[in-house]
């Protein structure tokens, strides 16, 4: 007989080589076939075959249904007849496994405790339902099957309400495949787990079985599941992105985006048929002495039907093309699912749309865009039945697309809808509310392609607009806001705000049109709160209020005069400097954010050794600023922690004093902090500089912005390059976006010319800072 060890040692074998998609579920065969093999030679070695009266080697979990991936536990249960012996069988049976560090779920019962605790613990009974001979008395291991999946159709239904919270709370703690930047694909929702939930409910029939999409999607999270597994070369579950760059290339994915993509799609097909499933098995209306659930009117053809949004029995789908609309409006504004049988009459008999639409879809789209969180469902729910494509056919672009940048937590197609919700809140903030919400939906239509997502959105969004029978000036208004949806929030975050030159921009950007202005406003509110945490806050509200503020005023004929450069206390600091030839350093806070002022005579250089020592304490800068006044100059800096609270004030002064002074031996401290605190990564953009020549004024000045991967000190370094190269700084602003930043510098040339060769030295001298 083969003995645990050699078993194991058989089984890595079978790990080596590469498979691809085909070889995954290859894999998954002859593991199983190698385990069967042992089990069954030492079922008789042990004496399960001729044991009396009858013992019988059964399996379950991933052996018993044969879908056994690397490095899985063994599932199995020796069930016996009341044999004496049946402890010594087991012993053989389950030692050498142990030897050989084959992980082991076992147990030894009579079909009688096995059913006793099935009936007890949800997991048994619903582990059973898998259960398959292996070895030993087959009559015996059939019989134990067949009255498990019996004992399961009877108590079923009585245990849905245990099964749903069960699953719920797994869902809350590991989250949702579609929407996660490491899926769980065993746990999560979408996930294995969840298409075990479906089996179990099909084997009670209270279901269908899983049919084609669901069994595609199975078997695509299986393979991912093994060849991660292999990889690895142990047992995990959760998909890292670096693992889902090598699990992607041996799948035959390209990229680690195509495989999100595609696990996305078979996440979000899984927890659809979860959610329909529990709700028609789980949720079923009850009513008084055996009366049907009543019918609530909620709009022309819409009613609530005891749990559900339904058809009103005079409905007639085919003659009532905005009927489609008013169901999914009726759902998200009470936060009630629609039926599925009413989905399926409506995917079966609702008419095409004509363009354009009539008045009456229009109003039912804005009011289905407008009703907040419940849009997200009943998206979804038209969405996984073809009919929200069926509106809107660009939507196939962006289904499903994982973002490209870390700071967004959603795919786009989810991104979209996330916006609505958020622009929802905003309604009463625009002069035209439904133009908001129609922007938000539509805001990154354009991504997915190799073109500027916002100029191909914009081109998108305005044929979108003229199909649903908005006029051409509304129709122009929404392109014209998919066209500069980041606008504001850019130059908010990268440009100096108090320029003229800035100011201008802008308003001449939106055409001086006020209502635009306004809702371009509320859209970046609406996207960054939609794209994930973190990404609005009170500082960058500050900066969008105080942009679009002085916008108004040049767009309103009154001009726009930068306000004094340094406030009365600044000035006196600045003095003081002057006068004793010292740093001063003050510091104020705002909650977790702060604001350094220091002040130096003439000719110190402030931004490398001021950036160096808010490095030194974790603190991300977001602004700063360099002026100079009389004899002196000053550095205004913003900046808030990256985690947990603000060091103390008194320790930052004296450390930003020596730092400026030279007495802080800036460069041995940054190089510890990096070595110490610096975590890897296996994929790293390289960096990139751009120049923007007419976004400043001043004389000779220009604006330099930096796109890079973010790393300790960065502003420090990049500081220390622009000084060697005789840029002087006039301000800079940093915007750290998940493991990225974009950095503007607004620069001009100290004693030399502004020239091609001087941009050129700066260029490279700040991308060797960067790298």
């Amino acid at each position: 007989m083969v003995l645990g060890g050699e078993l194991a040692k058989a089984a890595s074998r079978l790990l080596e080589g590469r498979h691809g998609r085909l070889g995954a579920a290859a894999l998954r065969a002859a593991l199983v076939d190698l385990y069967e093999f042992w089990l069954s030679k030492a079922a008789a070695a042990a004496g399960v075959d001729t044991a009396e009266p009858g013992v019988a080697l059964v399996a379950v979990g991933g052996l018993g249904r044969r879908e056994l991936v690397p490095f899985s536990d063994l599932d199995l249960v020796l069930v016996h007849n009341q044999n004496d012996q049946v402890a010594e069988i087991a012993d053989a049976l389950w030692y050498p496994l142990w030897d050989a560090r084959i992980g082991l779920d076992h147990a030894v019962r009579t079909p009688a405790q096995a059913l006793q605790v099935a009936s007890e613990d949800l997991r048994t009974a619903m582990g059973l339902l898998d259960a398959r001979h292996i070895a030993g008395d087959t009559d015996l291991a059939d019989r134990l099957a067949a009255a498990a999946r019996d004992q399961w159709r009877r108590t079923a239904r009585k245990r849905l309400p245990e099964l749903a919270e069960s699953t719920h709370k797994r869902w809350q703690r590991s989250g949702e495949i579609a929407q996660s930047a490491e899926p769980d694909l065993k746990y999560g929702k979408g996930g294995l787990r969840d298409l075990g939930v479906l089996e179990a409910l099909a084997v009670a029939q209270l279901t269908d079985r899983p049919g084609e999409e669901l069994r595609d999607a199975k078997e695509l999270l299986l393979d991912v599941r093994t060849e991660l597994r292999r990889e690895l070369r142990r047992d995990r579950d959760v998909l890292s992105a670096p693992d889902a760059e090598l699990v992607a290339a041996e799948l035959g994915f390209g990229d680690r985006f195509t495989l999100a993509r595609k696990l996305a799609g078979a996440g979000r097909t899984v927890s659809y048929a979860v959610d329909v499933a529990l709700r028609s098995t789980v949720d079923v209306p009850k009513s008084r002495f055996g009366r049907r659930p009543s019918r609530t009117p909620l709009d022309e053809g819409v009613v609530l039907h005891g749990n559900e949004v339904s058809l009103a029995r005079d409905a007639v789908p085919a003659k009532d093309p905005a009927l489609l609309l008013r169901v999914a409006a009726a759902s998200a504004r009470t936060g009630v699912p629609i039926a599925h049988g009413t989905l399926r009459t409506l995917a079966d008999s609702a008419p095409e749309l004509r363009t354009p639409w009539p008045v009456d879809a229009r109003d039912a789209l804005t009011e289905l865009l407008g009703a907040g969180e419940g849009l997200i469902d009943a998206v979804e729910a038209l969405d996984r039945t073809g009919l929200w494509a069926r509106l809107f056919p660009e939507w196939g672009a962006v289904r499903d697309l994982p973002p490209r940048s870390p700071v967004h937590a959603w795919t786009v197609d989810r991104h979209l809808v996330q916006t609505c919700v958020e622009a929802a809140k905003l309604t009463t903030t625009v002069a035209r509310p439904d133009l908001l919400l129609l922007g938000a939906l539509l805001h990154d239509i354009g991504k997915g392609r190799e073109a500027d997502h916002s100029e191909l959105g914009a081109a998108i969004s305005a044929e979108v607009a003229r199909r649903i029978g908005l006029p051409e000036a509304d129709a122009s208004m929404v392109s014209r806001m998919v066209r500069h949806h980041l606008l504001l929030p850019h130059t908010a975050t990268r440009r100096d705000i108090e320029d003229p030159t800035t100011v201008h921009r802008v308003a001449k950007t939106v055409d001086n049109d006020v209502v635009l202005l306004e809702l371009l406003q509320a859209l970046a509110q609406a996207d960054s709160l939609a794209t994930g945490p973190g990404m609005w806050s009170d500082w960058k509200a500050g900066l969008l209020e105080n942009l679009v503020s002085r916008c108004r005023q040049v767009m309103q004929g009154k001009g726009f005069s930068p306000p004094e450069p340094l406030g009365q206390e600044q000035r006196e600091l600045v003095a003081t400097a002057v006068r004793t030839g010292r740093v001063e350093v003050s510091i104020s806070h705002d909650g977790t954010m702060a604001t350094v002022v220091l002040a130096v005579p003439a000719r110190t250089e402030l931004l490398a050794p001021a950036a160096g020592v808010l490095a030194l304490h974790s603190l991300e800068v977001h602004t700063a600023t360099l002026r100079g006044h009389g004899n002196g100059r000053v550095g205004i800096f913003v900046a808030s922690p990256k985690f947990g609270s603000l060091p103390d004030s008194a320790l930052l002064r004296e450390q930003l004093s020596r730092a400026v002074a030279g007495g802080l031996a800036l460069e041995q401290k940054l190089a510890a902090k990096e070595r110490d605190y610096s975590t890897p990564v296996r994929v790293v953009a390289r960096p990139k500089v751009l120049w923007f020549d007419d976004e400043t004024s001043g004389p000779n000045n220009v604006v330099l912005e930096l796109r890079a991967p973010d790393r300790i000190a960065l502003l420090y370094r990049v500081a220390g390059a622009l000084q060697s190269c005789d840029a002087e700084v006039r301000w800079a602003k940093v915007a750290t976006l998940g493991g990225a930043v974009v950095d503007s510098f607004a620069v001009a040339p100290r004693g030399v010319r502004l020239d091609q060769s001087w941009r050129q030295r700066v260029e490279q001298a700040v991308l060797a800072a960067a790298s």
